[in-house]
């Protein structure tokens, strides 16, 4: 065979290959929605063909049946085969076929069609909260350089070993956690600590793994295999805390089991002492244990919960809250406390000038223009900043001769002749940092700034301060969830200083700062243990562990990270910090309207199996009784999309 052609299989293959892996996705994602709509259009067919031929009709109704059900007999009697025990699908599709059995074949299919079309929604809606962590493990590197006996060589980074030592160049991602031994540079370390100014990096600071190297080569010495890395560990975190099952979930399970097998016993007995201490019939026997079968099914009781559900998060959708399953809605409206990570969650992430502070006789436009000119041939994040800020004062750039950027530093260059420097306050000696210059550095920094140094061969011509801002809505939010009877908390990897300053601002008063991904996972687990209920809106990788470990974890929909939307429970799609109090609310709404639906339904079924005991009810009725509470309890959850 040529190679041309085999190269054609191969695509002819692989596009079969994707083509089946779409069929199925199709199929795990609406085939279940699919059959629950056949089902429903048989059991009209039958309807209308009954009234001419009644044989027909019941071999429709037998296809409804099948399509129908089939989805939930074979997760029934796979609960059977591996758990040993019965579950609330085996009893529908129990309690159906016993409607048929006594000739109630169209209340038995509608009984299928609104169970199986329950589920369908269920699983359209309630779709898992993450695609295992797929984001997340494109940021992790998969090979490194390694130096050996003065050569570079490529190996993937599971053969990397304690001692090595590896060059990370510009703009690659740093593939080990380890010690700088030589170079210098700046790292990216937003996927560690969400922080999104870079840090500079010298010998002797201790790098991680997958965070991105700026504009100079570093020599890294491994501290850590990469199974133990800071990385890796955040790709643990996440797994084991999505892993962790709810207590309702666990709650629901069992109490679904109990009432499975208690019905079926109650209707075996039905069948059996009846007839041998009463004297009744074998037919009526039989009669009123369909009867009890149907009314008891829990169609009404599982109709007052997911209806009010889907209709709360329908609602909360079109408010730009997007919440990846009903259980979360409930469990926020019992949150007590609520953690914020600090950038690009309460702040916008990126650094703004400030304050512009001449020291020589310079205009705050002209500082401004020399500081931007020179700033201008640089790309750290700090020097976008300070263009940024000249751009939108019109302040015109010129184009500065012999610019070098010092890393670590800042940058010089030589304008109008005079050479000048801008860049932190450390790069500057004793002498020109006079004492009031001190001061004012020092109170700025005392506001969380970052201050930026400009000099020129005379002395220090000014300070530009810059800070990252919090979004404008923070405090009235924050406001709102105090007046909700929930406490607010912050939670950040930036140094403390600038944390407390961001904090009063926002006016919050429980502040944690310098943390680590693990760390800010920790306290989240204290808290939950003090609260009970917490929830934590993050938008970085770093946020990740804290998110799945959170009652309920919210998400940053635009500035938010990949991994921290697969995480989280619910993603505020427009970054609205605002909704969260919404949510909330609507979350109240729907505790109180499940109860309502729950204590109904209860009642109903209650009252048909006493009366099918002591008067007899009529299958009819029965049935209309059945459907007709189900059909009132989801009237009442749809109440919630107003």
């Amino acid at each position: 065979m040529s190679e041309s052609a085999g190269a054609v299989q191969s695509i002819e293959k692989s596009n079969q290959t994707i083509t089946q892996k779409q069929l199925r996705n199709w199929i795990e994602r609406y085939g279940e929605m699919s059959a629950a709509i056949v089902s429903g259009g048989l059991i009209g067919f039958a309807w209308v063909l009954g009234h001419f031929s009644v044989g027909i009709s019941i071999w429709l109704y037998l296809f409804a049946y099948i399509v129908g059900g089939y989805v939930k007999a074979k997760e029934g009697y796979l609960t059977l085969v591996h758990k040993k025990d019965l579950d609330v699908n085996l009893l529908m599709i129990m309690a159906a076929i016993g409607a048929a059995c006594i000739g109630y074949w169209a209340e038995g299919a509608v009984l299928i069609f609104i169970f199986s079309l329950s589920g369908a929604l269920e699983t359209l809606t309630m779709a898992r909260s993450s695609r295992d962590i797929s984001a997340l493990m494109e940021l992790k590197p998969e090979t490194a350089v390694l130096i050996r006996f003065g050569k570079e060589k490529q190996v993937p980074i599971e053969e990397l070993a304690v001692g090595d030592v590896v060059i990370v160049k510009t703009g690659e991602r740093i593939p080990a956690d380890g010690i700088v031994t030589e170079g210098k540079s700046t790292v990216n370390q937003a996927s560690i600590t969400g922080e999104s100014m870079p840090v500079d990096k010298i010998v002797g600071d201790e790098v991680f793994a997958g965070t991105l190297n700026g504009d100079g080569a570093l020599f890294v010495e491994v501290s850590k295999s990469s199974e133990s890395s800071l990385f890796s560990k955040i790709i643990r975190l996440v797994q084991e805390a999505q892993n962790e099952m709810p207590k309702t979930q666990r709650f629901i399970e069992r109490f679904e089991r109990a009432y499975a097998r208690l019905i079926i016993i109650s209707t075996v007995m039905l069948i059996a002492v009846p007839h041998w201490l009463m004297g009744w019939d074998w037919s009526t026997t039989f009669y009123r244990a369909m009867v009890f079968l149907v009314v008891a099914s829990p169609c009404a009781l599982v109709a007052s919960i997911m209806p009010a559900m889907l209709s709360a998060i329908s609602n909360c959708a079109r408010k730009g809250l997007l919440f990846k399953g009903g259980l979360h809605l409930e469990t926020l409206s019992q949150v007590k406390l609520i953690a914020f990570d600090k950038t690009g969650t309460l702040t916008y992430g990126r650094p703004l000038v400030t304050d512009i502070v001449p020291f020589q006789p310079f205009t705050e436009s002209q500082l401004l223009q020399l500081s931007a000119s020179i700033e201008s041939l640089s790309t750290h994040p700090i020097a976008k900043a300070i263009v940024q800020k000249a751009n939108e004062m019109s302040v015109m750039l010129m184009r500065p001769s012999d610019f070098q950027a010092l890393t670590g530093w800042g940058v010089q260059a030589k304008m109008y002749g005079d050479n000048w420097r801008v860049g932190k306050p450390g790069m500057f000696s004793e002498d020109l940092c006079t004492q009031p210059i001190k001061s004012h550095i020092y109170q700025l920094e005392q506001q969380g700034k970052t201050v930026v140094v400009v000099a020129n061969g005379i002395g220090i011509a000014g300070v530009i301060a810059l800070q990252d801002r919090i979004r404008p809505q923070v405090k009235n939010t924050i406001s709102q969830l105090r007046r909700l009877g929930v406490q607010v908390a912050m939670l950040t990897g930036d140094q403390k200083r600038t944390a407390e300053a961001i904090a009063h601002e926002a006016g919050i008063d429980l502040v944690y700062a310098e943390l680590l991904p693990n760390d800010k996972q920790n306290i989240i687990r204290r808290l939950k243990e003090e609260y009970s209920h917490v929830a934590m809106v993050g938008d970085g990788v770093n946020d990740a562990p804290a998110l799945a470990t959170a009652s309920v974890g919210i998400a940053m929909g635009v500035a938010g990270s990949d991994v921290a939307l697969e995480t989280a429970d619910l993603v505020l799609m427009n970054d609205d910090l605002d909704k969260i109090k919404e949510a909330i609310v609507l979350g109240r709404r729907l505790k109180w309207v499940v109860k309502q639906n729950l204590v109904f339904a209860g009642l109903v079924i209650t009252v048909l199996i006493l009366s099918n005991f002591i008067i007899g009810v009529p299958l009819p009725l029965g049935v209309v009784g059945h459907e007709g509470s189900t059909i009132l309890v989801i009237l009442n959850g749809l109440r919630l999309l107003r």
